[in-house]
């Protein structure tokens, strides 16, 4: 199989599950990878040497937030996400690598670590506790990995 796509969307039904923006992607310039009306923003940003970001401060603006989205880098190790529709079916699932980034847009997801893993996770707060989820073990039984690695 080929390489992976740097950038890849996952779609069901209409509504977007999650976005990935794989290790490979090395793009010179600001890239956001989320629309302006997503409510976690992704950049990816590389510049030169010498490049300067003046200083800034961002202003208070109000937001009304309804879902939570998280962000997940994986630092080390290899990360298997399985996906669900609104309903908790599974669906399909991705492996991410070492630099990999996804943000978790909407739908379910479960995950398995595949080898020993170090990730940062960010996501909207403040914590909302019990309120925050609904778990609901749902576990495939074979489980679709649309990309090989």
């Amino acid at each position: 199989m080929g390489p992976l796509i740097p950038i890849e969307t996952i779609t069901y039904g209409g509504h977007t599950l999650a976005l990935i923006l794989r290790a490979s992607f090395r793009e010179p310039g600001v890239h956001f990878v989320t629309p302006d009306e997503s409510a976690q923003q992704v950049g990816y940003m590389h510049h030169p040497k010498g490049t300067v970001i003046e200083p800034h401060i961002h202003n208070e603006v109000e937001r009304r937030i309804t879902v939570t989205q998280e962000v997940l880098l994986i630092r080390r190790g290899r990360l298997r996400v399985d996906f669900y529709d609104f309903e908790r079916t599974y669906l399909e699932s991705r492996v991410l690598e070492e630099d990999d980034v996804i943000l978790l847009w909407t739908g379910g997801h479960g995950f398995e670590a595949l080898d020993e893993l170090e990730m940062i996770e960010v996501k909207q707060g403040p914590y909302a506790g019990g309120h925050d989820k609904i778990r609901f073990g749902a576990k495939p039984e074979k489980i679709i990995l649309s990309k090989e690695i």
